[in-house]
């Protein structure tokens, strides 16, 4: 766990290479738990605090656990599918660091709705919110490690690479169980919508998967952060329609 928060989170940690984290994967899942406490916590001052404000708050704060890095992947999507033309051309935009329209929207379209979902379910509930959070944090790096497990590397030189070489035999097995049980052990207390909204990961994973083998000829790391921060928003307007 230690490699996997050095790489995936801004929290001090000892440093890890890659390969370190890549052999780790399959606990990916787990830093979810890491990056949403501070998030969680701030949400129960929703209870002496307007919800919209304690909500931003708290949204802010689990992106910041993971050092921006994969609203970085967001960008850069955006920016990547706004092009038209063949997978190697839209690759080449992804690796600019250029942000264009495209990034600007997907950036509205990812964390506007879950801004306003957030909220709804702050005012409802701060705790039932907080608990939530924690569930979409781990539903994003859940979502993550499915992509590594089931996704094929666009490009040889790809930092989803060694992810991808390392999560074979047990690995993968383990990694794709934790993926799909995590994020509904953590729902289990708020009944049966909630458990259905934890296929969330698993299917946001699969409409990823199919984008970037159309869009990219494959998956790599601004992906794999996007698609994670697009589960997030996923699960939290699910729940949010159940209030």
């Amino acid at each position: 766990m230690r490699a996997l928060i050095s790489f995936f989170t801004a929290f001090p940690a000892r440093s890890a290479s890659l390969d370190d984290a890549a052999r780790n994967a399959y606990l990916l899942p787990l830093v979810g738990l890491v990056t949403g406490s501070s998030g969680a916590a701030l949400l129960l001052l929703g209870y002496a605090m307007p919800p919209g404000v304690v909500a931003t708050l708290a949204l802010g704060a689990v992106l910041l656990a993971a050092g921006l890095h994969h609203t970085d992947g967001v960008l850069d999507v955006g920016d990547a599918l706004m092009v038209r033309g063949d997978p190697e051309r839209r690759r080449a935009v992804l690796r600019d660091t250029r942000v264009g329209v495209g990034g600007i929207g997907a950036l509205f379209f990812v964390y506007a709705p879950a801004l306003a979902a957030l909220i709804s379910l702050t005012d409802d509930s701060p705790a039932r919110a907080a608990l939530v959070l924690l569930a979409a944090e781990v539903s994003a790096r859940s979502a993550m490690l499915l992509i590594l497990v089931f996704g094929k590397p666009a490009e040889a030189g790809s930092s989803s690479v060694p992810f991808v070489r390392s999560l074979r035999g047990w690995r993968r097995t383990a990694g794709a169980a934790l993926a799909l049980l995590g994020p509904l052990l953590l729902l289990l207390p708020l009944g049966m919508p909630a458990l259905l909204a934890a296929l969330s990961a698993p299917l946001t994973a699969l409409a990823a998967l199919r984008l970037a083998r159309q869009a990219f000829s494959g998956i790599g790391g601004d992906v794999v952060g996007a698609t994670g921060e697009a589960a997030r928003t996923v699960l939290l307007v699910v729940l949010s329609a159940t209030i």
